[in-house]
C-alpha cells in the first residue's frame, strides 16, 4: 500500500496535465477541421478520437503503474512482436489514407509501426544498457544497428518514410543517451553519406516528387497544392488568428488532410502566432518534463527509455510543424496528441507512461 502512495506522490501531474490539454485541444481542432464534413469516415474522427483518448489516458495509468524493469526483462518477447506484427503488414495489411499498406485489422484497426516505436525504445534501450561499458567499441555501435535494421526495412518497404526516419531518429538519440564516441559519429556520419544514393533510389515516385516539390515547387503544381495552402493558412492566420471553426482556409477545405498532417496550419490560421506559440509552448514543457525524469533516472535503462521518448516525440513535432510551415518536406508524420489517429495517441500516451514509470521510480534527491 504504501508503494502505491508513493508512486502517486512521485507522478508527474505537470506532464500528464499539459498532455491531457494538448488532447483536448486535439479533438477541439479535429471537431472543426471535420466540420460539415460527408464523409463518415470523417464523421467518426471526432468520436473515435475521443474514445482512443479516454483508453489512452487509462493505459497510461496502468503502465505507470508497471516497473519498466519487467519491460526491458521481457525485451526479447516484445521485439519478437514487433518483428511479427510488421511482417503480418506484408500479407495481411490494409489500406490507409494515400494508399499506404499500413495497417492491421484485428477486431479493431491498428497501425504496427506505431507499435514498433515503443517497443523499439523499450528493447533497444535494454540491449544498451546490458553494454553500457562497452560502447567505447564499434562493434557495440554496429550491432546496435543490426537492432534496428529489420524492423526499419519493413517500415520503409510499406513504404512509409516518415516512420522510418522517426525509427532512425529514436536509435541515434538512444545511443547518443548511452554515450556514443565522437569517432563514431564520424564514421557513421560517412557510412550515412555513403549510404544516402542507395536510399534515394529505394524510394516510392510519389516521395520523390515530395522533395522536387520541396526544392521546385513549380515542378509540380498540384503535388505544391497543399504546401501553398498549408503557407496561406499560416499567414493569413496573422497574431490572433481568424477565430474558431470560421477560418476561411478550414471551413471552405482549401487545405487538405487538415485533420492530419496539416492540423498545425489550421491551428495557426484559427489562432494565429500566438496559438501556435502556445501549442509549441505545451509540446516544450513536455518534453522538459521528459529530459527531467532522464536525468533522475535511477538506472541507464530509465534514462534511456525517457530519452527515446523524448526524440519520438520532439522529431516527429518538429517535422510536423516544419512541413506545415513549408520549412521541410511533406512526410505524412503527424502531429503527437493534437492530430487525429487513433493508434498514434494511444502509443504515444504509452510512451508518456512508460515514462511515468521511470519517473515515480526516481532517486529520492532531485537533481
Amino acid at each position: 500500500m504504501n508503494n502505491k502512495i508513493n508512486i502517486w506522490r512521485r507522478f508527474d501531474y505537470v506532464l500528464f496535465g499539459t498532455t491531457i490539454v494538448l488532447i483536448i485541444f486535439g479533438i477541439l481542432m479535429i471537431a472543426s477541421a471535420t466540420q460539415d464534413a460527408v464523409d463518415p469516415e470523417l464523421i467518426s474522427r471526432v468520436p473515435d478520437q475521443i474514445n482512443f483518448a479516454i483508453i489512452s489516458i487509462v493505459v497510461t495509468l496502468i503502465i505507470t503503474t508497471i516497473d519498466y524493469r519487467i519491460l526491458g526483462g521481457i525485451s526479447t518477447w516484445l521485439y519478437i512482436v514487433m518483428i511479427g506484427l510488421l511482417f503480418m503488414v506484408l500479407f495481411f495489411g490494409v489500406e490507409g489514407d494515400g494508399g499506404a499498406q499500413r495497417w492491421l485489422n484485428l477486431g479493431i484497426r491498428i497501425q504496427p509501426s506505431e507499435v514498433g516505436k515503443i517497443i523499439l525504445i523499450i528493447t533497444l534501450s535494454q540491449y544498451l544498457s546490458d553494454r553500457y561499458q562497452n560502447l567505447d567499441k564499434f562493434s557495440t555501435v554496429l550491432r546496435s544497428l543490426t537492432h534496428i535494421i529489420v524492423p526499419v526495412g519493413l517500415v520503409f518497404i510499406q513504404p512509409d518514410l516518415g516512420t522510418t526516419l522517426v525509427l532512425i531518429f529514436i536509435w541515434g538519440v538512444i545511443i547518443w543517451a548511452a554515450g556514443l564516441r565522437l569517432k563514431h559519429i564520424a564514421i557513421l556520419s560517412l557510412i550515412g553519406i555513403l549510404a544516402l544514393p542507395l536510399l534515394i533510389s529505394q524510394l516510392e515516385p510519389y516521395q520523390i516528387s515530395r522533395i522536387t516539390t520541396f526544392i521546385n515547387p513549380d515542378s509540380d503544381p498540384d503535388a505544391n497544392y497543399n504546401v501553398l495552402q498549408a503557407r496561406i493558412s499560416v499567414g493569413s492566420g496573422g497574431l490572433f488568428g481568424k477565430g474558431y471553426a470560421v477560418g476561411p482556409q478550414n471551413t471552405g477545405r482549401f487545405l487538405r488532410v487538415r485533420h492530419t498532417d496539416f492540423i498545425f496550419s489550421v491551428i495557426a490560421h484559427e489562432f494565429g502566432m500566438v496559438g501556435g506559440f502556445v501549442t509549441l509552448g505545451l509540446f516544450a514543457i513536455v518534453l522538459m518534463r521528459i529530459l527531467r525524469g532522464a536525468r533522475q533516472a535511477t538506472d541507464p535503462l530509465g534514462s534511456m527509455i525517457c530519452y527515446g521518448v523524448a526524440g519520438m516525440i520532439f522529431f516527429q513535432t518538429t517535422v510536423s510543424v516544419g512541413m506545415n510551415l513549408t520549412l521541410l518536406p511533406v512526410t505524412g508524420l503527424t502531429l503527437p496528441f493534437v492530430s487525429s489517429g487513433g493508434t498514434s495517441l494511444l502509443f504515444t500516451m504509452i510512451g508518456i507512461g512508460l515514462t511515468q514509470s521511470v519517473i515515480v521510480r526516481r532517486r529520492r534527491i532531485d537533481i
